[in-house]
């Protein structure tokens, strides 16, 4: 009896074990695409139309059929590549390089190059196109200020002077673009028509804000923060709502609207799920292990895929007095992306 016992006991306690490791991860990574380079990466965008993934690295874009998980196309010439925007319905993609002081127009379907427009600002960094303006806005690190340019014509029409170091941006769609300023830890609130600021809101204690994102519907941004935060706030009013824990080394976050989910990329080597159950009410579900490095990522919203690049480092040299904080070089051809998918 009592080793019957035994065995039951030790049957249930493997079930619960079996169940506990089911249970313990909604997502999983199912593909690691390989890509050549060596460079660093920084903003990564998938046209949904083709399941085509653009990423930044080093001194081109790489394309990635995310069906096949093979390279492409490489659109060259891009010096410090930060991001990649498109404007589907003109059949034109936008390209922020950064060493250049410029973006690079190039065909959306071809990938074919059309022109180079020099903005306004040092460092352009984070770009986006707005539907509702017919605008792309690149945002210059260095510049303090937004560059705008006429989708349509490739031509500058207007500068945008900003409160600090802008981050990334969203749109409303409605006439709105709210942009992370990270070095003075605010949103600030632009008016697409008049290309202005109309206001600036603080959202401590969260701190350094780099990536956003928005839920169009409850009027929530979802701004992440260099000391573990995302703090979740009203578009209409600029109200703080709430704020969770994230892991550490965030420079990206996307909402999926469908799943009504939230992803942080945590530069640690986990990614952050949040499910938004309401306007006023978010849970962390889980901090999914993915690789030291990735630091950023972009959602396939159809597929509801969600893909992270990143790449194995070596030990940093010895500090010198011209370089005291010497960075950890990458790994020569490790330049991966993750792609992580829901298993429940």
């Amino acid at each position: 009896m009592k080793k019957l016992l035994l065995i039951t006991i030790l049957l249930v306690c493997g079930l619960v074990s079996i169940n506990a490791q089911t249970e313990k991860s909604l997502y999983s990574i199912v593909k690691t695409l390989h890509l050549p380079g060596n460079g660093g990466w920084d903003y990564l965008s998938i046209d949904e139309s083709t399941g085509r993934l653009f990423l930044s690295h080093g001194t081109v874009v790489q394309v990635v059929d995310t069906k096949t998980g093979e390279l492409v196309g490489t659109i060259p010439n891009t010096p410090g590549v930060h991001g990649i925007a498109f404007a589907p319905e003109l059949n034109k993609g936008f390209i922020s390089v950064g060493r250049d002081t410029s973006v690079t127009v190039f065909n959306l379907k071809t990938l074919e190059f059309i022109a180079r427009v020099k903005v306004t600002g040092n460092n352009p960094d984070a770009i986006m196109f707005d539907p509702y303006s017919q605008k792309v806005f690149t945002f210059n690190g260095r510049g303090s200020n937004s560059t705008v340019i006429d989708a349509k014509t490739n031509q500058v029409v207007g500068t945008i002077a900003l409160d600090g170091k802008p981050e990334f941006p969203v749109s409303d769609l409605n006439g709105k673009i709210y942009v992370n300023i990270e070095d003075k830890s605010l949103i600030s609130v632009l008016n697409v028509n008049t290309l202005e600021v109309e206001r600036s809101w603080p959202i401590a204690p969260g701190e350094e804000p780099s990536g956003l994102a928005f839920d169009n519907v409850t009027n929530r941004l979802f701004s992440v923060c260099g000391n573990k935060m995302i703090m979740i706030v009203d578009s209409q009013t600029g109200k703080i709502i709430t704020s969770l824990p994230i892991g550490d080394g965030c420079d990206g976050v996307k909402f999926d609207p469908e799943l009504k989910r939230i992803y942080t990329s945590n530069g640690e080597g986990t990614m952050t799920i949040i499910q938004e159950e309401d306007a006023n009410t978010f849970k962390v579900l889980e901090n999914l292990p993915t690789q030291g490095g990735a630091r950023t990522l972009a959602v396939d919203l159809k597929t509801h895929h969600i893909f992270l690049p990143t790449a194995e480092y070596l030990p940093a040299p010895e500090a010198t007095k011209e370089n005291p904080r010497p960075r950890r070089p990458i790994k020569p051809e490790t330049f991966v992306v993750l792609e992580v998918v829901s298993i429940k």
